[in-house]
C-alpha cells in the first residue's frame, strides 16, 4: 500500500509542474533578433524593442481585399485587450507596402505608436522571417500568406498559433498571452 501512495504522491507532483510554469503551453521554437524597417521609417531592432516582452505576430498587406483587414481588426480587438503586450504586423508586400503605406494603415486601424508596429524590409528576409522562424509560409511575390497570429513569449519562444477564422481564436489568444505574461522570466 505505501509504493501505492508513493506512486501517487510522484504523478501528483509531476501533473502539477506540467501546469505552472508553462501554462500548458508548448514551445515552438525561438525567434531570434531580426532588423527590419517600421512604419514611420525607423529601423526597427528586435533585439532592443521586443526583447523580455510578449508579443503578437501577424503577417498581412495593405492592399489585401481578403483576410487581412479582418486579421487587423482582430489585431486592435486583441490591442484593446492586452497591456504591455507589443504587436507586430509583418508585410508580405515590401515591394508595395513602403513606410508610408504601413504608415497610413496603421492609421487606419488606430495603431498605437510603440505598442503596433508594421514592419517592411527586403523580401528575403521577410521570407526568412515567415518561413524559418515563424513556420507560416513564404514571402515570394505571391501573397499568399497565412491567416495565423503567432504568440512570443518573454524568452522569444513561440508559444502559440491561432487561426484567425476560427471563432474562438481570438478569446484564447487573450487568455494564452495573459498566462504567458505572468510567467517567470
Amino acid at each position: 500500500m505505501a509504493s501505492c501512495s508513493w506512486i501517487a504522491l510522484v504523478l501528483s507532483v509531476l501533473a502539477l509542474a506540467g501546469c505552472s510554469a508553462s501554462a500548458g503551453l508548448p514551445s515552438y521554437g525561438v525567434v531570434p533578433d531580426f532588423s527590419l524597417t517600421d512604419q514611420s521609417n525607423q529601423p526597427f531592432l528586435s533585439a532592443n524593442v521586443l526583447r523580455g516582452k510578449v508579443w503578437i505576430a501577424d503577417f498581412i498587406f495593405t492592399n489585401c481585399a481578403g483576410p487581412c483587414p479582418r486579421m487587423s481588426a482582430q489585431m486592435r480587438q486583441v490591442d484593446n485587450a492586452l497591456h504591455n503586450i507589443k504587436l507586430v504586423s509583418f508585410t508580405v508586400d515590401p515591394a508595395r507596402d513602403t513606410p508610408e503605406v504601413l504608415q497610413k494603415y496603421a492609421q487606419r486601424y488606430q495603431a498605437e505608436p510603440g505598442i503596433w508596429y508594421f514592419l517592411t524590409g527586403s523580401q528575403s528576409d521577410l521570407h526568412n522571417l515567415a518561413r524559418n522562424v515563424f513556420l507560416l509560409g513564404d514571402v515570394n511575390g505571391d501573397l499568399q500568406h497565412s491567416t495565423r497570429f503567432v504568440l512570443i513569449d518573454k524568452r522569444s519562444r513561440v508559444r502559440g498559433y491561432y487561426l484567425t477564422s476560427d471563432d474562438d481564436a481570438i478569446p484564447r489568444l487573450i487568455a494564452d498571452a495573459k498566462h504567458v505574461a505572468k510567467e517567470r522570466f
